[in-house]
């Protein structure tokens, strides 16, 4: 489980750091791929299939479906971490999400978003101030 908030630098190679808190979880491979608000989605390998599982039996037919598929399968790049727990950003990806050098880490359950530290700043902050309407909105959901 990913759970909590971390700062991080992109290094001059494209690398970045996983927390040591994260990294267990990501022992057997990494997968990371676009995600939705302007972030990126990291998951441990096993977790993703089980998205690109649910993501295969959208219905090609609509074009919707063919899109997030395409933004999250296509989008997507297997990675493994080195010996001190870093991976290589590929520059799609770095571009995708505007990131420059400094990196928050969020840690939602079953994935890791990855944030340029300014984004995610701003993003939190509408969160926190919007937050009991964010949670009306979910007693719709049945939450």
């Amino acid at each position: 489980m990913f759970i909590g908030e971390f700062s991080h630098n992109l290094d001059d190679k494209n690398r970045l750091m996983i927390p040591s808190k994260f990294r267990g979880a990501l022992s057997d491979g990494l997968v990371v791929t676009r995600g939705l608000d302007g972030c990126l989605w990291l998951y441990p390998k096993a977790e993703f299939q089980k998205l690109a599982e649910e993501i295969s039996k959208l219905p090609v037919t609509q074009k919707n479906s063919r899109d997030f598929s395409r933004l999250m399968l296509a989008g997507a790049m297997e990675l493994e971490l080195d010996k001190i727990g870093r991976f290589v950003l590929p520059s799609y990806l770095k571009e995708f999400s505007s990131i420059k050098k400094e990196v928050v880490m969020a840690g939602v359950f079953n994935r890791i978003e990855i944030w340029p530290a300014e984004t995610w700043k701003q993003f939190k902050g509408e969160m926190e101030k919007n937050s009991a309407e964010i949670a009306e909105n979910l007693a719709e959901v049945g939450f």
